[in-house]
């Protein structure tokens, strides 16, 4: 299950990362020349071990949090989307593949899926000082509902919390319940 969990949130987040920099071209330009796909494949399989100098080698919340820190120039997808992928790994162990006696933590995995509802909250609602968002992703418009931003970001999280439960259970360990305020928008230290 942690096998097919992790691998298919990392698909989730290579289209996440897509669809930002479709929408946001002008981030993707603050990182490369390149094509979004080419962008895309060498954050997720070049030879980096998810340490970025362009984002000071962020990595989990810190890495979130730098995607809406206003003194912040640089490309805002990058940071968002390593925040995301490198707390995830961090819940899972540090590993992608799984063997019969490797454990994971279900609170881990559970603070994790909270950390990322309150970077989907984010995202949709905090500005810059100009009023604007810092990344721009659904669109609500009288001609059209774009909300597959949130569709995405639902599947990664439900697949997560299925995962934290299911695993919980079976360890006879009860999640405790972190109740998140929107207001402050911290994250949890994962």
């Amino acid at each position: 299950m942690a096998d097919h969990e992790i691998r298919e949130n990392i698909q989730s987040l290579q289209t996440l990362m897509i669809k930002l920099y479709k929408r946001n071209p002008s981030e993707l330009k603050k990182s490369t020349s390149d094509d979004v796909e080419k962008m895309v494949n060498w954050v997720f399989n070049g030879n980096h071990n998810w340490n970025f100098d362009a984002i000071n080698n962020a990595q989990s919340t810190d890495a979130i949090y730098l995607a809406f820190n206003e003194e912040y120039k640089g490309d805002r997808v990058l940071p968002f989307i390593v925040g995301i992928y490198t707390m995830l790994i961090k819940a899972h162990g540090g590993k992608k593949e799984f063997y019969l006696f490797d454990s994971i933590d279900p609170q881990l995995l559970y603070n994790t899926s909270r950390n990322i509802e309150m970077a989907v909250w984010k995202l949709s609602n905090s500005k810059n000082s100009s009023g604007k968002p810092f990344l721009l992703t659904n669109e609500l418009t009288e001609k059209e509902n774009n909300l597959s931003f949130e569709r995405e970001f639902g599947k990664i999280i439900g697949r997560t919390d299925f995962l934290a439960f299911t695993l919980s259970e079976k360890m006879e360990r009860s999640i405790a319940k972190i109740i998140q305020n929107l207001a402050t928008g911290l994250l949890i230290p994962i």
